[in-house]
């Protein structure tokens, strides 16, 4: 199973979005703390929707709380710094894939460490970064894609009629 890390998440309509995008994937999500926002708050559960009580989630109280409960994780870290693309890389079917709090990512005292497990996605230099659900469902998808969609619905049905053929 993938695994989704959100680094000190800040806006709960990311991190709930995010949350349904694991749900819908099988994936487990983990939460750095502090959080912007209360796991309890409306906007986290309406942008879930009623997935949230569905979902995987762990809570960790710092990084190292993190590294601690999960001492082999292999880690990639999104951030828009990285030297690697997020397509070039080969990921474990129970990898870690990391991000950073919306305003600041995850900090440069983590990623020096990581430099070969650094993932970016390319945008035009013209723009900051992606949003966070946005930047975690490109990076999901490849991984999901590279691992043959396990365990995923991948054939599409009407819900009335039937495809002509």
């Amino acid at each position: 199973m993938l695994n989704i890390v959100l680094f000190e998440p800040e806006i709960p309509a990311n991190t709930g979005n995010i949350g349904r995008t694991c749900v819908a994937t099988n994936t487990r999500l983990h939460l750095i703390e502090p959080l912007g926002f209360r796991l309890n708050e409306k906007a986290l559960k309406r942008a879930g929707m009623d997935y949230w009580e569905d979902l995987d989630v762990t809570t960790y109280i710092n990084y190292e709380d993190f590294l601690e409960k999960n001492p082999n994780a292999k880690i990639y870290m999104a951030t828009t710094k990285a030297p690697n693309v997020y397509t070039d890389v080969s990921y474990e079917p129970d990898c870690y894939i990391m991000f950073g709090k919306e305003s600041a990512g995850i900090p440069e005292e983590i990623l020096v460490l990581h430099k070969e497990d650094s993932i970016r996605i390319p945008m035009s230099q013209d723009i900051r970064s992606l949003n966070l659900g946005n930047s975690v469902a490109i990076v999901l998808y490849e991984a999901l894609r590279q691992n043959g969609f396990a365990n995923m619905e991948t054939a599409g049905h009407l819900h009335r009629l039937e495809w002509k053929e």
